[in-house]
């Protein structure tokens, strides 16, 4: 059996070489082609671009990006990419929900028990520039969420964020 068989036979080995081929592929994007989970294509990634923080962490994770300012709130379905910049209001449980309210266009029920994996995700984009976000995935390995650190006027990370990502990362090591 060739190593082309095995791609074509193995869906992970597919998502493999898809990364391989392009390494700062959109991983939805591998996902989908490959027919596995957007999970299981993060997972393939090095360690250093992505870090695993336990879904029991949601609400301190939450209360962390809550700190932050205005972010980039990023759902990505195959249907749409739908991006919204506002502050993530500090949210609270009932009725099944971790309900989020206040001044900012971001703002609603997110159903928490769903979310089975919360990711530090730092990596380059295909344009060569650092992404750095916080991925928020449900049971079936699909991303829920997804929270950026936002870009200044000349497409640079904004420190103060960066900073607060980077802290991220040791406080939840």
């Amino acid at each position: 059996m060739t190593t082309a068989d095995t791609v074509a036979q193995d869906p992970m080995e597919h998502a493999r070489a898809l990364l391989a081929a392009k390494p700062d592929g959109l991983i939805e994007a591998v996902a989908r082609e490959a027919k596995v989970s957007t999970r299981a294509v993060l997972e393939l990634l090095p360690e250093a671009q992505r870090q695993l923080v336990a879904p029991e962490r949601f609400e301190d994770v939450w209360k962390e990006l809550a700190s932050w300012g205005t972010v980039l709130f990023l759902m990505h379905t195959p249907d749409i990419v739908l991006e919204c910049e506002g502050s993530l209001p500090v949210g609270s449980f009932g009725h099944g929900y971790y309900n989020i309210h206040g001044d900012s266009p971001i703002g609603g029920h997110i159903k928490a028990e769903n979310c089975r994996a919360i990711y530090l995700v730092d990596r380059s984009t295909a344009q060569g520039r650092r992404a750095c976000s916080v991925q928020f995935f449900n049971g079936f390995g699909e991303v829920m969420f997804k929270v950026f650190v936002r870009r200044d006027a000349a497409r640079e990370l904004l420190a103060d964020q960066l900073a607060r990502f980077e802290a991220l990362k040791t406080k939840f090591a």
